[in-house]
């Protein structure tokens, strides 16, 4: 094993500095703000959960937990998500006081990384879950809520890629001989490996009629036009008329422009059993944000009951942000040690008038223009100022 130097920092570990950090409070804050304004309260999780419970339900692979061990000698895990913990404490408590919930978070998750690949191991996700409403209606506000929180940071080219599990579940158990072939193929799609599918499609020497079919389906479904294309594939389904609900919810909404239908759509969070969707926008090459129905994830945790929510990953929603701005002025009162009450009484009168003040002895900077560069203005407290007063 290699030393580690005095300046390394744990695999995907990042630090966060202060512009970027001010980026991410402003961030915060307006995402905050918001979702009170919708109805969604906020909780928060302890960052360490037990493997057994939260570490095994989130979904997550094995080999991205972080794995501790406790006095006790129980395995523990940093949380992984968000949703698996919201889950733990909605079943336990929250649900006895009050059904549907609405809550919201911003906190940091955790996902080991195996090589850097300039992979965050740590990163911050906002996001909201409705906790105890079964309905179409759930999934349109988590969806509409989604948009109008993009629209809320000035981002106006973003899409959300709707899906269904259950649909393509369906659809793979139909055209498929076994249940082998049917996960290879559900995991060629959480890869978006559409050469793959067709590949094993063809290999898989399934009747004519279901390969056709299967190949037919993956060159049509990416980017359905209208509900009603996908139902030549599927049998009689609940679920189709439960997405054409949701497809008019959100019309009537105003919001189908922001909206596109793919129901080779899948994830590896085996939880979810609904609509499922990603969120991309213009000046990022990853989603940003993704959610749906997870319904299973109650079921693990003893409830019956529906959810459905939505994560954003705070750091790719920085790379689409509009350019920020910093509206406070910030203030450097440079003062002569002997004046250093004037100059604290004059730091304090321009604090009250809303300015960020740093209070900046002379003797105690090696470069003065160099300082006084990092703000917006530059007072001097000197006796050659107040001899000219």
């Amino acid at each position: 094993m290699s030393s580690i130097k005095m300046f390394e920092k744990p695999l995907g570990m990042r630090d966060t500095l202060p512009a970027i950090y001010e980026k991410v409070e402003a961030v915060r804050q307006t995402g905050r703000n918001f979702l009170r304004g919708h109805g969604f309260d906020f909780i928060k999780t302890p960052s360490l959960e037990y493997y057994d419970t939260v570490g095994k339900a989130s979904a997550i692979y094995d080999a991205s937990l972080f794995k501790l061990v406790d006095s006790q000698g129980n395995t523990l895990v940093l949380r992984p998500d968000m949703t698996t913990p919201i889950t733990r404490v909605a079943t336990s408590k929250l649900l006895k006081e009050k059904i549907p919930l609405r809550l919201a978070y911003f906190a940091s998750v955790f996902r080991a990384q195996q090589t850097e690949g300039g992979r965050p191991a740590e990163f911050e996700q906002m996001g909201i879950e409705i906790i105890g409403d079964k309905s179409v209606f759930a999934d349109a506000e988590v969806i509409v809520t989604a948009i109008q929180l993009m629209q809320s940071y000035g981002i106006d080219s973003f899409k959300i890629t709707i899906g269904h599990a259950g649909l393509l579940n369906c659809i793979l158990s139909d055209y498929t001989d076994h249940k082998e072939q049917e996960h290879k193929l559900r995991t060629l799609l959480v890869e978006r490996n559409y050469v793959g599918f067709e590949e094993a499609v063809e290999s898989f020497d399934l009747p004519k009629t279901k390969s056709d079919a299967l190949l037919q389906f993956i060159n049509e479904a990416t980017n359905i036009k209208a509900i009603e294309d996908i139902e030549k594939y599927v049998r009689k389904n609940d679920a189709l008329v439960y997405m054409q609900q949701l497809a008019n919810l959100i019309e009537t909404a105003n919001l189908s422009q922001y909206v596109s239908f793919d129901f080779t759509l899948s994830s590896h969070m085996n939880y979810y059993t609904g609509m499922l969707f990603e969120l991309f926008a213009e000046g990022s090459g990853f989603a940003i944000g993704n959610g749906g129905r997870y319904d299973g994830l109650l079921n693990h945790f003893g409830s019956e009951v529906g959810a459905t929510g939505f994560g954003i990953r705070v750091d790719r929603l920085l790379e689409v942000l509009p350019k920020f701005e910093v509206e406070e002025e910030t203030v450097a009162v440079i003062f002569e040690a002997e004046l250093f009450t004037k100059a604290l009484q004059l730091a304090n009168e321009l604090r009250q008038q809303g300015s960020l003040v740093t209070l900046q002895s002379k003797d105690g900077i090696a470069d003065e223009k160099a300082f006084a560069l990092n703000f917006n203005r530059t007072v001097y407290v000197s006796q050659e100022d107040l001899s000219n007063e």
